[in-house]
């Protein structure tokens, strides 16, 4: 069985199509389109963009998408499957977020230490208003001046 580039390849040379024609249909990059005729889908973003490019040039080529998609994914069942990664044993949180906190906590006790600070250092004779009642007794009970001649 010949290769999903392979057949792509065949398939657009006898519609007598150039590899430029189809970019500029589809507006998927030259390289790309070499690798995917080169069956080097390795360099290519991921298998959902691939599918994407699949489907594109299969529709400007006049190709069944389905059948391009289906072999597709036989050359991807096919390939032998990458090793597993091994899971991540601890995952430390971000100190960003905490030493952000511990600033805001810093600049709120700071407000409130100068607020207190200001409470207790506050003179206690501005505290009470003068009475005008009070003036006005003075005044009226005071001796009035005696005019002179």
């Amino acid at each position: 069985m010949e290769s999903l580039g392979t057949y792509l390849r065949q398939e657009r040379e006898l519609r007598q199509m150039s590899l430029e024609e189809i970019s500029q249909t589809t507006r998927i990059p030259l390289r790309t389109l070499q690798r995917i005729e080169d069956d080097d889908f390795e360099p290519l973003p991921g298998d959902v963009f691939t599918r994407g490019f699949l489907k594109s040039y299969a529709r400007s080529v006049g190709l069944d998408t389905d059948d391009v998609l289906e072999r597709h994914a036989r050359r991807n069942d096919a390939k032998p499957e990458p090793e597993a990664v091994a899971p991540i044993s601890s995952i430390q949180p971000a100190e960003g977020g905490r030493r952000f906190g511990i600033a805001i906590a810093l600049v709120i006790l700071l407000i409130l230490f100068t607020l207190a600070l200001s409470i207790v250092m506050r003179p206690r004779h501005r505290d009470t208003p003068i009475e005008l009642s009070n003036a006005t007794d003075v005044l009226l009970t005071s001796p009035a001046p005696s005019a002179r001649v």
